[in-house]
């Protein structure tokens, strides 16, 4: 079964919230998802993953800092060719989840756009964004597993059905 690994880091619970509706969304279309603070996150859970999304509040018009080494360090990974996704909640500006995603890029890794900023405290349409983009995640890495001529096929799945646009999409 894919796995999905959702990496925060909060500092008010926002991103927090968005982690585990992001999981929630993933783990909707039968794919192994976990949110994890990135104090509890290892290279091993993310070298396991097929796809890694990081979150992150926005502070002083960047990502936290811890976050920054964080993302640096899947180079160790082998983060390249894996799906990633780009979220988190801002207060002022929103710049987190852009440099998230531009990082995520120059690992190899395959983002998907757009990235997900919400500001202040997710209402519940932000969460049902955020359960989408789960979603898109799981859709993803489950076409990947199954495109024809990549060689990677689930371990314990037939071939899994095609999704079509509008089927969970942003």
């Amino acid at each position: 079964m894919p796995k999905v690994v959702v990496v925060y880091l909060s500092t008010s619970g926002n991103t927090k919230a968005m982690a585990d509706a992001i999981v929630e969304g993933a783990a909707s279309r039968n794919v192994d998802a976990v949110a994890m603070n990135f104090h509890e996150a290892k290279i091993e859970d993310m070298k396991a993953a097929d796809a890694i999304a990081i979150g992150s509040s926005t502070f002083h018009y960047k990502m936290l800092p811890p976050m920054e080494k964080f993302i640096d360090s899947l180079a160790k990974a082998n983060a390249k060719g894996k799906v990633g996704a780009a979220f988190g909640s801002y207060g002022w500006s929103g710049e987190a989840p852009i440099m998230i995603a531009e990082k995520m890029r120059a690992l190899g890794m395959e983002v998907i756009d757009p990235v997900l900023r919400i500001q202040y405290q997710p209402a519940e349409k932000d969460l049902e964004e955020c359960k989408r983009l789960g979603k898109d995640i799981a859709n993803k890495v489950k076409t990947k597993y199954t495109k024809p001529g990549s060689g990677a096929k689930p371990k314990d799945a037939p071939m899994m059905k095609e999704v079509k646009m509008g089927e969970g999409g942003h």
